[in-house]
């Protein structure tokens, strides 16, 4: 069905697999009642640069653009015997200051803040956003290999490294959080279409989140509690344009249908008809395919940062380049990463900061997406972003520390971060069988019964284990170590997850 509407556009054809090619692809897949698999190619990108380069293009078209910036009040005019917009009045988050906006035509387009606006502007105006939340989880190694996706034939099943729940109906926040009973369900959920053999571990979770979701009422429907399946446009009595629902992948098309009704409604002239076909975004006039491989010559840049460049900046990258830092390495030239193990640079932030980056934490979220694919290592990171955009920005030692701060909060309440301080709490539950089990090997550690475990335990049990494999002890021997006790190792946390 996907391939038939996507028509020429389509990316790749999708193909079915058998059982045993889906447990080539992905061995991890619970063997016993799977059929086969599906492989499909759809669109991917990062939704806050995407959301970025919409704003960048804007500006490069002469709008004015405005960030961190709150609607406190909307201004109306007389017109005729009426009152029509006239503009609103605006915060700016960051300094405190408000300021009037005029405008023509005022459009509403603020996804779960859609009903907050149209009540400003009439407090009587019927509610038409339903907001639902989703809860997503990231874990480590839950992934196939040489596909994108791969689904299993499993009745309404997807299975990825992003796991996640369906829609739950929700109150609209400006920090929706996750909590550890979803995160518990989802990789509950998650066993369930796994070989037995694999243990889904909580550790295993390197981030945890939550979104809201604006889904919509159409008020001109018969059926006013049915949830429109596309975008509604609306226009109040005062001629404010709301623009509510719809998806990513029809967004052009909700732009040019908006647009249209602004020059229908508030009689705009134009000076010319849509220009939205084929407009290239902010960075993609000079992208190819094979960019990434020139930043890699001219710039001396590691493969998969040049390859991450490429990707998030388009053409930009040379520009984010040009800022990169010597390493003092033989290779990579330049560009020191933020953490190791992510292909993030600090010339990043600074660039960042060229576009609107304004907090740490539009950085380790909003530009870099690393606190949502490791929350620990975006804490890990905070101290450095903050120092490089303290220099950018000339921020004083107070500011400095309240970006620490503010960042800080935003990954421990909505990325998961607090959850493991909270699990570490809790106490543990094991079924009889779990207990007899770890009993058991605890005793065999623990030869002596001396009620804990040292490092000579350890020792001799790793020399009766070489004995058994190889019939001779491999280890040249070492000093007793007796008195050394090994720390305790949490529970709550194992191959670098929350």
């Amino acid at each position: 069905m996907y391939d038939l509407v996507a028509g020429q556009k389509l990316l790749k054809s999708s193909y079915i697999l058998s059982k045993s090619k889906a447990l080539e692809l992905f061995p991890m897949l619970k063997s016993n009642q799977l059929k086969g698999a599906i492989v499909y190619y759809d669109g991917q990108h990062d939704d806050a640069r995407m959301c970025l380069a919409l704003a960048l293009t804007a500006a490069r078209y002469g709008a004015n653009v405005a960030n961190h910036t709150e609607v406190i009040k909307l201004v109306k005019r007389k017109q005729g015997d009426k009152e029509v917009m006239a503009g609103a009045i605006v915060k700016d988050n960051i300094t405190g200051k408000q300021f009037e906006i005029k405008a023509k035509c005022v459009v509403n387009a603020t996804g779960p803040y859609t009903d907050f606006i149209r009540q400003l502007d009439d407090k009587q105006a019927s509610k038409i956003c339903q907001p639902s939340s989703v809860r997503r989880t990231w874990v480590s190694w839950i992934q196939p290999h040489r596909t994108e996706e791969l689904f299993s034939s499993y009745p309404g099943s997807t299975l990825q490294w992003r796991a996640c729940t369906t829609d739950i109906p929700c109150e609209v926040t400006d920090h929706p959080s996750p909590t550890e009973a979803e995160v518990q369900f989802i990789l509950h959920e998650i066993k369930n279409y796994l070989n037995p053999d694999i243990n889904v571990r909580r550790g295993d979770v390197l981030s945890a989140w939550s979104g809201i979701r604006p889904l919509v009422l159409d008020p001109n429907a018969k059926n006013t509690q049915s949830v429109a399946r596309n975008h509604i446009i609306d226009v109040s009595d005062t001629n404010l344009v709301t623009i509510a629902g719809g998806k990513w992948t029809t967004y052009r098309h909700m732009a040019e249908e908006t647009v249209n009704k602004c020059v229908e409604v508030c009689q705009l002239t134009t000076q010319n008809g849509c220009l939205t076909k084929g407009l290239l975004l902010d960075g993609a006039h000079k992208w190819t395919p094979t960019l990434f491989i020139r930043l890699i010559q001219d710039y001396g840049l590691d493969n998969d940062v040049a390859q991450h460049l490429a990707r998030t900046y388009g053409d930009h990258s040379f520009s984010v380049a040009k800022l990169a830092q010597p390493t003092g390495k033989r290779w990579p030239v330049v560009g020191r990463r933020l953490h190791q193990d992510y292909p993030y640079i600090e010339a990043e932030v600074k660039y960042a900061v060229k576009e609107y980056a304004e907090r740490a934490l539009d950085v380790i979220a909003r530009r870099t997406r690393l606190s949502f694919l490791n929350v620990q290592a975006a804490e890990e990171v905070l101290p450095r972003v903050v120092e490089i955009m303290s220099v950018e920005l000339n921020w004083s030692k107070q500011r400095q520390e309240e970006e620490l701060k503010r960042a800080k909060d935003f990954l421990s309440k909505e990325m998961g971060l607090n959850l493991k301080t909270e699990l570490e709490k809790a106490q543990l539950q094991f079924t009889t069988e779990e207990v007899s089990f770890y009993t058991n090997k605890f005793k065999v550690l623990d030869a002596d019964n001396k009620g804990y475990i040292t490092v000579n335990d350890l020792r001799n049990h790793f020399k009766l284990m070489s004995i058994m494999r190889h019939g001779s002890i491999a280890a040249k021997k070492r000093e007793s170590d007796d008195d050394k006790v090994l720390k305790p190792i949490s529970i709550a946390r194992s191959g670098g997850g929350v």
